[in-house]
């Protein structure tokens, strides 16, 4: 969460005495030869901000778990949509003076994640981060950098820089002339160079949201703040409107959106005229907020209230998404709704101490689904391909699989019925079941035959028995870093796999027990170990991606 943005930096300062007077001389908090600016060179600190200890395998509490209504159909509870997994965190940065950085906002691009930090404690500490995550199973801190007297709340990259906006005292900067500023930081191959980072200055208390166009770069700024419009070339300011407390923009196609927490939403156009207000009478607090395109609609973060949707083209209210939980011991000012993003028909929520919250469209409408099990406040969400960022405050960003199905595998497995069972799945001595989809899994356990096609997760362990067939084309991750669980794979039975296999926990092949992996393609990957036992088969190409075989 930001920090109030009439709030002024209390830095240090260093005092240099002689014998006739006292004279105060301020280290600029913009100037990296001050060591105020800084890059982390240590190579071990990079690759242990990484952290698996969570991945895996995580839940969603869904709408009616929440609300108390049923779930269950008989005396079972229902496998759930949305098979997610976490697949990795990354620690915020650490250093003197800023030991409690918080995670503030994110932005993927191709191989890349940028990630932004700021504190919410007094005086003013930030830093950014380039994580590598073109293989999202093992993603990489490339380049971090530290800035020790200046929030950073948050970014953007574009054809080799990073876009960086937040607040500094402008008292204590020789360069900076407001307390709002931009940073424009090169970056090559993942890596920021502070020795040729560009500034621009702009009225207001802190700079709160960045975009780009092919020409300029479009800030806004909180309270007494403005939108303003800088040269992308040499952060000259072309346009400089003022605005009573801007939080957030927002461009699609030819529309620019601004979301104004003192009174709602204006629509400009590439000119900057404005040309649709919508009102909005919502308390937006002092905190992050953000406006969103989709489609027809602009989704706004609303604060308590939740998510507000509106026809931007009418400016018509719709409906509100709200807040699903209060949870306890968390106070009512962070259980609010942060940030929007849209994946297609799915609409997550950043909730503040109210989690992550995961809802569908269908149709005209907006069906919530659950809050998704992740630590920490939530502050801010980005979405790209079948993958989730969320900057989850001080525990830093934590990087989603939202797994959805192959399309090829689907159709390949059109004439299989969708499941829609137990979240125990039990297949018999004799039973011979075919399913297609995408569900969450409790356990999983094979006496006959079983073919599952799509993508599927299982909190708990799955066991074959003797003699069983389990087929599996797509993905199957089974367990959690910090909830192992196995894969048992008896006497006669047979494992066959085309596609990714993940186990946080063992694959334990029994003596006579068969695993096969068909096709050109398939990927193992096992946290644990792979347990034999007597005489076991393993047969097909197959990548191991941490060589447990």
């Amino acid at each position: 969460m930001m920090k109030k943005f009439s709030q002024l930096l209390l830095a240090a300062t260093v005092l240099v005495v002689s014998c006739s007077d006292e004279t105060t001389v301020f280290t600029d908090p913009l100037d990296d030869s001050d060591g105020n600016v800084r890059l982390e060179t240590n190579e071990q600190i990079l690759e242990g901000s990484i952290v698996y200890d969570n991945a895996g395998v995580i839940d969603i509490f869904e709408e009616d778990q929440i609300t108390g209504k049923s779930s269950k159909s008989g005396d079972e509870e229902l496998a759930g949509d949305y098979p997610l997994t976490l697949v990795a965190q990354v620690d915020p940065p650490t250093f003197s003076g800023g030991e409690n950085l918080t995670a503030s906002h994110v932005h993927v691009l191709g191989d890349y994640a940028y990630v932004s930090y700021n504190t919410v404690e007094s005086g003013y500490a930030g830093g950014v981060d380039i994580i590598n995550v073109s293989d999202p199973t093992n993603p990489r801190v490339t380049s971090r950098l530290y800035y020790s007297n200046a929030d950073i709340n948050a970014l953007k990259y574009e054809n080799g820089y990073v876009y960086a906006v937040g607040g500094v005292d402008a008292e204590l900067s020789v360069r900076a002339t407001s307390n709002s500023f931009l940073a424009k930081i090169p970056v090559s191959n993942g890596r920021m160079d502070t020795g040729n980072i560009s500034y621009g200055f702009h009225q207001g208390f802190v700079s709160t949201d960045v975009e780009t166009t092919a020409t300029t770069i479009l800030v806004t700024s909180g309270k007494d703040g403005s939108l303003t419009v800088y040269n992308k070339s040499d952060l000259e300011i072309l346009e400089e409107i003022p605005f009573a407390d801007l939080r957030s923009v927002a461009i699609q196609g030819d529309k620019i959106a601004l979301l104004d927490g003192s009174k709602g939403v204006s629509i400009l156009n590439q000119n900057f005229d404005i040309i649709r207000e919508i009102p909005i009478d919502t308390d937006f607090g002092i905190a992050k907020r953000t406006v969103d395109f989709s489609g027809n609609k602009i989704i706004v973060s609303e604060g308590l209230k939740g998510a507000g949707v509106y026809d931007y083209t009418t400016g018509t209210f719709i409906e509100y998404v709200p807040i699903l939980v209060n949870p306890e011991g968390v106070a009512s000012s962070d259980i609010v709704t942060n940030a929007v993003a849209v994946n297609e028909n799915v609409i997550l929520m950043a909730n503040g101490g109210a989690g992550l919250c995961l809802s569908e469209e269908q149709n005209d409408n907006t069906d919530l689904v659950g809050i998704v099990e992740l630590e920490g406040s939530i502050n801010y969400v980005e979405t790209l391909g079948d993958y989730v960022f969320a900057a989850s405050g001080k525990e830093g960003l934590q990087i989603i699989k939202l797994n959805r199905p192959d399309e090829s595998l689907e159709a390949k497995c059109a004439d299989v019925a969708p499941y829609s069972g137990s979240s125990r799945l039990n297949v018999n001595e004799g039973d011979d079941f075919a399913y297609r989809g995408s569900k969450r899994f409790r356990s999983i356990n094979v006496n006959g035959n079983l073919l599952l096609c799509g993508s599927w997760t299982v909190r708990d362990a799955v066991n074959m028995n003797s003699d069983a067939l389990f087929e599996m084309s797509g993905t199957l991750v089974v367990g959690r870093n910090n909830r192992k669980r196995d894969i048992v794979v008896n006497q006669g039975a047979v494992l066959r796999i085309e596609g990714n296999l993940t186990i946080y926990g063992d694959l334990v092949l029994n003596d006579g027990a068969t695993i096969e992996f068909i096709g050109d393609d398939s990927i193992v990957n096992i946290f644990g170990s792979v347990n034999k036992s007597g005489t076991v088969t393993v047969e097909g190409p197959f990548d191991d991606v941490k060589d447990k075989f």
